[in-house]
């Protein structure tokens, strides 16, 4: 089963980038997509090309802001949110009942630059963690998305001159350890241990042709899922985001 996730940074702007054509060449079977930014009045207005897809949103309240969608190959079961209202009001969690295991597409809060969300964004992992641990018991789960952090020094280019700053504080990455200490496998890293490669990049002018980037875009699954990892890989030459996808294929 192919899997993908992408942040996309605006529906509406990628669809103008070449995002039907991608989405025809890559043909997942599942994709999760972030930060959509629209809200279901303005979707209706909009005309998208998802030959051969259902579509699942799941917006933000506010509009132009956050919000994921989920689009299947084939029917699925979706829950849009996982409980508290302070989290899905900004549409940031999706769940498909799987035969086999839970898909979870998540666009996990940004601490901001002054970390003015850390502490949201604390108490939105350690809701999701509770939330999975509970899914688990049922069956596995995989879970895609915008993690807005870079887990270990090899996940971005400069950690040395991020330490402490948004997507690079102790909080976050405590949490990172927390859901591997959980029994949750990095599936990129499982597969490629010490592989330098990254999933965004600053819109600054050269930053990505420098390849001056983080690796904050993941799939974590089940433990009991590791036997099932057939491939984990970044698409880093797929462009119309700040953002590249990233990608699981699983033999489920």
């Amino acid at each position: 089963m192919k899997l993908i996730s992408w942040n996309v940074n605006g529906i509406r702007a990628v669809a103008k980038k070449g995002f039907s054509d991608w989405l025809k060449s890559a043909r997942p079977d599942l994709l999760g997509l972030q930060e959509i930014k629209i809200s279901d009045e303005a979707r209706l207005k909009e005309t998208f090309d998802f030959e051969k897809y259902e579509e699942y949103w799941h917006p933000a309240k506010r509009p132009g802001y956050s919000g994921t969608a989920i689009l299947a190959k084939t029917p699925v079961k979706v829950t849009n949110g996982f409980g508290p209202k302070e989290f899905d009001l900004e549409g940031r969690v999706q769940v498909a009942d799987l035969p086999k295991f839970y898909f979870l597409n998540v666009y996990f809060p940004n601490a901001n630059h002054e970390l003015t969300r850390l502490g949201y964004k604390t108490d939105f992992n350690e809701a999701l963690l509770k939330y999975l641990k509970k899914l688990e018991k049922t069956k596995p789960v995989v879970i895609c998305g915008d993690f807005n952090v870079a887990h270990q020094e090899i996940d971005l280019a400069r950690p040395k001159d991020n330490v402490g700053n948004p997507g690079f504080t102790a909080e976050e990455r405590a949490w990172a350890d927390k859901l591997e200490a959980a029994g949750f496998i990095d599936t990129y890293r499982y597969l490629h241990p010490k592989k330098i490669e990254y999933s965004w990049w600053s819109y600054r002018a050269g930053v990505r042709d420098r390849n001056v980037g983080w690796r904050i875009d993941y799939f974590w699954v089940s433990k009991k899922l590791a036997p099932k990892i057939k491939r984990a890989w970044i698409e880093t030459e797929v462009y119309g985001s700040d953002h590249a996808p990233v990608g699981l294929d699983l033999d489920a």
